[in-house]
């Protein structure tokens, strides 16, 4: 039998990052040494049920444990920063579920938004919007006042992400087919996009279960770079995401006090982290309009880094670990 891996006399802390797609699980000296991280399928509990996403999530960190070769008896704190974990009832929630897995004996579960922040101010405080699969924007003041959207979907208000984008632009290119809506390029990208004919195709196999709803996210770059060609009807729907990106911050910003003073304002998921031009110099144009003290920043580390610090924060450990742990997110790691 192998011996068991030796305990950790200051125990250690797991940071996870959940997203749609993915989650990343690291586990961390109280001092800020990167030990391990690990991947794994995303966090979805509007399709898996939440015991299944949370079997999900277990999974991850178990994987992260063993390869830290780290006992779960070591753990000291969980910080989980998740998407699909809107309001504070359901942060509470995922915290107790997590608990009463005995994963570890305390756990702070947060919206993705959070780390995203935390992965990119040291001073803790400012605006973050991430803009992935869909859009959320949380805010946090000098004095620890937050400013949060349910980022629920239209019904409460929202609209913007890869997938917001995709079914624009399929809507765009099967009118602009059937004479319903201006011509359009999007027409022909997004049959393309999915090996038919027409674009009225793709709608058709949605309705028939042949193409898996899901799929219209991938449509979000076709959709950029058919604005990036030119195309009028496409740019509309990315200055339309670019003014909910910068409505969306600078009513975090008025809300806590920051519209009038220099705050920085991170921009992160996918749709924003691939720094696409034509939706982040309309970005940038729409926040010179509404905030113009606001200091846009699309950071290289990784929101998982964010949740790690957050858990940092928790466990009042002191600057040179933060340091530390940015400098080992930023140091390559041979598997």
């Amino acid at each position: 039998m192998a011996a068991a891996p030796p305990r950790r006399r200051d125990g250690v802390l797991v940071a996870v990052d959940g997203g749609n797609s993915k989650i990343d699980a690291a586990v961390a000296g109280t001092g800020g040494e990167l030990l391990a991280t690990a991947r794994g399928a995303g966090f979805r509990p509007q399709a898996t049920g939440l015991d299944g996403a949370v079997d999900a999530l277990a999974a991850v960190i178990g994987a992260a444990l063993a390869e830290a070769g780290v006992p779960p008896g070591d753990v000291v704190h969980l910080a989980a920063s998740m998407a699909n974990v809107d309001l504070p009832g359901e942060e509470e929630r995922l915290e107790g579920l997590l608990l009463d897995r005995g994963l570890a004996p305390t756990a702070v579960v947060g919206n993705d938004t959070f780390a995203l922040l935390r992965s990119a101010v040291t001073e803790g405080w400012g605006v973050a919007v991430v803009c992935g699969a869909g859009i959320n924007c949380a805010g946090v003041a000098p004095d620890g006042r937050t400013a949060r959207f349910p980022s629920l979907g239209e019904h409460t208000g929202d609209w913007g992400g890869g997938g917001a984008l995709g079914r624009a632009a399929l809507w765009h290119a099967v009118r602009g087919e059937d004479g319903r809506g201006p011509r359009t390029a999007l027409t022909g990208a997004v049959a393309a996009h999915f090996g038919v004919d027409r674009a009225i195709d793709v709608g058709l196999g949605i309705h028939l279960g042949e193409f898996d709803e899901g799929r219209l996210t991938a449509l979000a770059p076709v959709l950029i770079d058919t604005a990036e060609a030119g195309d009028a009807v496409a740019r509309g729907v990315v200055l339309r995401l670019a003014e909910e990106i910068a409505v969306l911050g600078s009513v975090a910003l008025r809300r806590l006090g920051l519209l009038d003073s220099p705050a920085d304002v991170v921009l992160g998921g996918g749709v924003l982290a691939a720094r696409r031009p034509p939706l982040m110099d309309a970005v940038a144009e729409r926040y010179a309009a509404l905030a113009p003290r606001a200091r846009l920043v699309v950071p290289d580390d990784p929101p998982l880094l964010g949740a790690a610090l957050l858990g940092l924060d928790h466990l009042a450990a002191p600057p040179a670990a933060h340091a530390a742990l940015r400098e080992a997110f930023r140091r390559p790691r041979v598997r």
